[in-house]
């Protein structure tokens, strides 16, 4: 069998991996396992970013005392993340493939280095037949530097390692165009490029995850835009992965439409790096117009008004309209000391170059 594809990020979600209980199911676990080791024997690179590690540790440990939202998540992910790479290389080792454990924390992605880093880490792996098993650190994200949950972190890994797929399993079919309990409502199978879904959105957050539907489309449309096929599926119907690839018209699913050109590996860190923001430039309205032209423009320092927060070259900054709205992010080529100098000045380098500037 011939597939699309030949490396795929595949993002497991905490409801497919957590039984009623909030304990780790095995047994799926152990089926999703089966199905990336066939797509791993014929030749996909497969990339997982797992949940579970606090359903993980749910089970293994009897509190003796309350203990607030962040001391649980901190103590069962410490606990059961050990469990659940242990789980998964047992899991795999029975297919005679390799596993290698990826911790990481938004802080790691906010800077160029540190994301090169990553990005190397994981071709090595990749390179040598081992697959990488990505999570967010929780034993050490406190709540502002978390990411929104781990729908998130694998846009952001697939956008990274330029994969040409992105398969989110959650506990539902995909996108429906009503709410999903009521008669007669469907899975939207297909979202073209700018296709509005904001009417169709349930806001609730999942059982067991931190984030919902609203968060999977944002991340899924952005990846798109990218140039990365985004499908949204149920990681509990069996045969789910392989059935996506191989008979992708008859399984049922949601499939962001990807961009036909893709965009540069600085700009996909560039798109993903709001939350790393240090600062903000302010535009004027002519500015903006030319920014949001159809020519690629660099933003000068003759069209900045304001300038906010302190921030050293190469440091993301957010790119503001007149009335104070983010039009995009960007990577300063000043410090801010030395473009607070420039600001409002004709004949200036600069402060942020176009092939470094994403527009939301």
């Amino acid at each position: 069998m011939k597939y699309p594809y030949s490396r795929i990020t595949v993002k497991i979600g905490s409801n497919v991996l957590a039984r009623k209980d909030g304990t780790l199911d095995v047994t799926r676990m152990s089926a999703l396992v089966d199905q990336v080791a066939e797509l791993h024997k014929a030749g996909i690179e497969v990339v997982l970013v797992s949940s579970g590690a606090v359903a993980s540790g749910r089970s293994e440990i009897k509190v003796s005392r309350k203990l607030d939202s962040v001391d649980q998540r901190q103590l069962y992910s410490a606990v059961g993340q050990a469990k659940l790479i242990n789980r998964y290389y047992e899991l795999f080792r029975e297919h005679g493939i390799a596993v290698g454990q990826v911790l990481t924390t938004k802080e790691s992605f906010g800077t160029r280095r540190h994301y090169l880093n990553q990005r190397h880490c994981m071709e090595v792996m990749l390179a040598n037949g081992v697959i990488p098993i990505v999570n967010e650190n929780d034993t050490i994200s406190v709540t502002e530097l978390m990411f929104t949950d781990n729908d998130e972190l694998s846009g952001l890994v697939a956008s990274m390692l330029d994969a040409q797929a992105l398969i989110i399993l959650s506990n539902i079919d995909g996108i429906y165009n009503g709410s999903p309990s009521e008669p007669g409502t469907s899975v939207i199978r297909e979202v073209e490029q700018g296709k509005d879904l904001s009417d169709y959105i349930q806001t609730e957050k999942s059982g067991f995850g931190r984030g919902g539907m609203l968060t999977k489309t944002t991340i899924a449309r952005k990846v798109a835009d990218e140039g990365i096929t985004v499908i949204i599926a149920n990681g509990k119907r069996d045969n789910i992965l392989i059935d996506l690839l191989e008979h992708p018209a008859d399984t049922v699913c949601t499939r962001f439409v990807p961009a036909p050109e893709a965009v540069s590996s600085v700009k996909k860190w560039i798109a993903h790096s709001e939350g790393f923001a240090k600062g903000e430039l302010h535009l004027n309205a002519q500015a903006v117009k030319a920014v949001k032209g159809k020519k690629a423009v660099s933003i000068l320092p003759v069209g900045v008004t304001r300038i906010e927060g302190d921030f050293e070259k190469d440091d993301i900054v957010r790119i503001m309209d007149a009335e104070g709205n983010q039009i995009g992010v960007g990577r300063i080529g000043v410090s801010s000391e030395e473009a607070r100098k420039m600001l409002g000045e004709h004949g200036q380098r600069p402060l942020v170059h176009y092939d470094y500037l994403y527009l939301d």
